[in-house]
């Protein structure tokens, strides 16, 4: 069975309300362009060898090893499934394969999946390693069709149930319940088996209550150490996004399905990054863009962006993705993929081991990049980011067509009236303000694309369509035969300004996040080649408050270059920006990371300097958050 015919499998929904989209099988989309030179970077880097080196993957108990064997496998596993299908690469997909096997295999005759864990891990039957392993094996059956994978999980899900009724839900699976009922409800769209809702049911009656917990939220600041649990850890919070949602497919309630707006407003409010993000440093921190973002919660914010995407359709969403992707994203990982970091920070001046540091409850080897920085938790789940934004690009609408939920280059395939046609995806977005969109078929057919027009994206226009272009909205052409079959989204990206912390200014073209380019001393501290520790240190000024004008956005020259294979790198960025900036002899250092932003910047004399502003993801060290002074 191809790609294209398995996402024309039947799905029992007599209990569900319907998404608003349906995602696309593994393997459907084949991405293009940059994006495919950044998921073979990444196949190339630490996703496509870690099994081969780091023991709580090589060597893991999910696969017969005595290694870890509660998240840190599963993780992996669930970012490594659609990369070895995006690629259609034989070696990872032999490498997830054998991992599938294992776990089958293994099952236990009272449908336990996995390891029965010790205190260590929490208790003996803590589900939430499950969870993600359910992620990983629906990915997978959508891919290969494989027949062990439905029952396997409907034992598990009958062994759940019966679980919840003598040990309810603790710890991690308490507040991370929604990920499991994904995968319950994507099991009964192919059962048909109601128990599997009641199961649901009792995750989201024993999970905590998230909407409810925004609707009166508390940390309006950023945590004190001697209240950090759960409820603050940033990772639980960028999960919770979409627990709402992914309940509202059974409870039906307007409330349910629209909470996603009061939680990002909530946490954009009072944690809110100019990078698309919030602060969590392992726990939310607060506006000052010096405090840091675990990388695990970049990942799985996305995640929570996508399945909310395809579950209610809201275009907020994918505005929201696209400036996670392109900006947080590729900026907490080295340009080769071999590295990462713990924390990023907004305001990134400096990366080294520091006992003196301005995380929440880090340690000193947050924002260094290397292997393992503070915590393993990231090394294994960071390979999820560039994967499922990709399986995310393209779904199916319920219009016999397409809906383009997120804009890069790629193609995707499906049965459309018993015809295999592919939609084509032509643009270096978010680097070119032009997207060319076609269709090829088999044989003539009509193909509805319902295409989402960022709400920035002021001016917007479809040439080759007879279409009203509204910003904020998804906009609906027909391509086919009659029609045309290809039509020209034209994005006007004009430069933005948005105040934020201490009045600080971002500038932002698009989607994309503009930061001063610091030159960068990488120092080697640890580690074996190609997976060592650095430490990068600033080797130019970076204290600087820019100079702008009544209208800001006149202050600034953006050009643009051709774009590389390698846009998310220093030397790579296709487009840059010139400014007018004064240095700020006083803003200095505080506690090994940029002081916090002076409201009231006290400048050297003498003639301003240009400073050089290049795309936030293609930076190591930044200032993206800058004080300012007026022209003149």
């Amino acid at each position: 069975m191809t790609p294209a015919e398995r996402n024309s499998v039947d799905k029992k929904d007599l209990g569900l309300a319907p998404t608003a989209f349906s995602r696309l099988a593994p393997g459907a989309i084949r991405p293009r362009g940059w994006l495919l030179r950044q998921l073979e970077r990444q196949a190339d880097g630490l996703t496509g060898h870690l099994d081969e080196f780091w023991p709580d993957v090589a060597q893991s108990r999910w696969i017969g090893g005595d290694a870890e064997g509660w998240e840190r496998g599963p993780y992996w596993l669930d970012g490594t499934v659609p990369l070895a299908f995006l690629l259609d690469d034989a070696t990872l997909k032999d490498k997830v394969s054998h991992w599938v096997d294992c776990i089958l295999s293994a099952q236990h005759d009272n449908g336990w999946l996995g390891p029965v864990h010790d205190a260590h891990y929490g208790y003996p039957h803590d589900p939430w390693p499950v969870f993600i392993v359910a992620k990983a094996l629906t990915q997978y059956q959508e891919a290969t069709g494989d027949e062990r994978v439905v029952p396997a999980l409907a034992r598990f899900a009958g062994r759940l149930d019966a679980l919840l009724d003598s040990e309810h839900l603790r710890s991690w699976a308490r507040y991370r319940w929604a990920d499991m009922v994904i995968s319950l409800q994507w099991l009964y769209e192919r059962t048909g088996d109601t128990a599997l809702l009641e199961t649901a049911a009792k995750l989201h009656e024993q999970g905590f209550a998230w909407r409810e917990h925004y609707e009166r939220f508390p940390y309006r600041y950023r945590s004190r150490r001697e209240e950090c649990d759960l409820r603050t850890h940033v990772v639980n919070n960028a999960m919770a996004l979409k627990a709402a949602g992914v309940w509202w497919r059974q409870s039906g309630r307007l409330e349910d399905r629209e909470a996603h707006r009061r939680i990002l407003a909530v946490l954009d409010r009072y944690h809110g990054q100019a990078n698309g993000m919030f602060s969590g440093d392992e726990h939310l921190a607060g506006l000052n863009p010096s405090q840091g973002t675990e990388l695990c919660a970049v990942v799985e914010f996305m995640y929570s962006l996508e399945v909310l995407a395809e579950t209610v359709g809201d275009p907020l969403l994918g505005d929201r993705l696209e400036r996670v992707a392109f900006n947080a994203l590729p900026a907490t990982m080295s340009p080769d993929m071999w590295a990462h970091q713990y924390d990023q920070q907004v305001n990134q001046v400096l990366c080294r081991v520091a006992e003196d540091n301005v995380y929440t409850t880090n340690g000193p080897h947050s924002n260094i990049f290397g292997l393992e920085p503070n915590f393993g938790c990231c090394t294994a789940n960071f390979h999820q980011g560039w994967p499922k934004f990709a399986n995310h690009l393209v779904m199916r609408n319920h219009h016999g067509g397409f809906a383009i939920t997120a804009l890069a280059p790629c193609e995707a395939t499906a049965k459309i009236d018993g015809v295999e046609v592919t939609l084509m995806i032509e643009t270096a977005y978010p680097f070119e303000q032009d997207v060319r969109i076609s269709v090829r078929s088999e044989r003539p057919v009509e193909v509805p694309v319902d295409i989402r027009v960022p709400g920035w994206a002021e001016g917007a226009s479809i040439a080759g369509a007879d279409v009203t272009v509204e910003p904020g909205r998804y906009t609906r052409v027909v391509l086919g035969e009659r029609t045309g079959t290809g039509v020209t989204l034209h994005l006007p990206m004009r430069t933005r300004i948005e105040r934020g912390y201490h009045n600080s200014v971002s500038i932002h073209r698009g989607p994309v996040l503009f930061a001063l380019e610091i030159e960068e001393d990488w120092r080697t501290i640890g580690g074996e080649a190609p997976h060592q520790d650095w430490e990068v240190y600033p080797a130019s000024a970076w204290n600087y408050a820019l100079e702008l004008g009544p209208a800001p956005e006149d202050s600034i020259d953006f050009r643009e270059e051709a774009v590389t294979s390698h846009p998310f790198s220093p030397a790579g960025a296709p487009v840059h920006a010139q400014v007018r900036a004064r240095r700020v002899p006083s803003w200095g250092l505080e506690h090994n990371a940029a002081a916090p932003v002076p409201e009231r910047p006290e400048t050297e004399r003498g003639p301003a300097a240009s400073v050089r502003l290049v795309p936030y993801g293609a930076t190591n060290l930044r200032v993206a958050a800058f004080p300012t002074v007026e022209k003149g």
